[in-house]
């Protein structure tokens, strides 16, 4: 009998969904698809039980010995499932075409700067009660709105690098499509100064924590060298100091709409 197989009859009740997930951690890089083959088994009901290939050198032995070219892989009553998009389709879930066209980006775009400008025109761009502090503070709540944007565009390719780093996401893979919706309403609630601060200011607070504590863990203590969501998926800039300055503005900004 297989080691997947008496690992998942084993100790386990009859009627408890048991699955086996093999997946890429290690010091370097943490496999999106395997955090994503993870969350969906736990969100079908199943017992996960994960095993870390934590080298190269173990993944290729793991390849080699199973005969598949990719990571993750899951098994379930001892029968091998496959990769992400394979267990999609186990559980029948559709996948979407990604050379469909689609009408997303443009949507998110106007979408947005359309709630600018109507929060713009009623808050008649005072958002501070000096001048440099109304700049910076439009400049950051802009900032804010056009990064959400980016995320907006394609959240599918952002939620596949956001949840590489970033604390919650990698435990909790809906926030990754929560976080660009939750970043762009802050945003434009900034835009309406303080009528809106004790709704928006938190939500930026809290979002903006967490992705400070993420991306200082990930860079400056775990020494990661992998590529920053800020800017949408499927980007090349680094994580490090610009997606710091991004976080650290929206706690600004939020400590200091709660404090005036």
């Amino acid at each position: 009998m297989s080691e997947e197989k008496k690992s998942c009859c084993g100790g386990h009740k009859p009627s408890q969904k048991h699955a086996i997930l093999y997946r890429m951690v290690t010091d370097k890089h943490i496999c999106p698809y395997g955090i994503k083959s993870k969350d969906l088994l736990e969100r079908e009901g199943y017992e996960v039980e994960d095993h870390h290939l934590t080298t190269r050198e173990e993944t290729d032995v793991f390849k080699r010995k199973h005969n598949v070219e990719t990571t993750p892989q899951t098994f379930i009553d001892g029968k091998r499932i496959g990769g992400y998009d394979n267990l999609q389709s186990f559980f029948g879930i559709k996948t979407g075409d990604k050379n469909k066209t689609t009408y997303a980006p443009v949507i998110a775009i106007f979408a947005t700067t359309f709630l600018m400008a109507l929060i713009s025109h009623f808050a008649g761009f005072t958002m501070m009660p000096s001048v440099i502090g109304n700049i910076i503070g439009l400049f950051v709540a802009y900032s804010m709105c056009m990064l959400a944007v980016q995320k907006l565009k394609d959240l599918d390719a952002f939620s596949m690098q956001f949840i590489t780093y970033d604390i919650l996401a990698m435990r909790w893979v809906r926030y990754s499509y929560i976080y660009p919706y939750a970043e762009a309403f802050a945003g434009i609630g900034m835009l309406a100064g303080m009528a809106l601060a004790p709704i928006t200011a938190p939500v930026a607070l809290v979002i903006g924590s967490i992705g400070a504590v993420s991306v200082i863990k990930a860079v400056y203590i775990d020494k990661r060298e992998i590529k920053c969501a800020c800017v949408g998926g499927d980007s090349n800039v680094p994580l490090g100091a610009i997606s710091l300055t991004e976080n650290v503005m929206m706690v600004g900004m939020a400590i200091w709409m709660l404090l005036i």
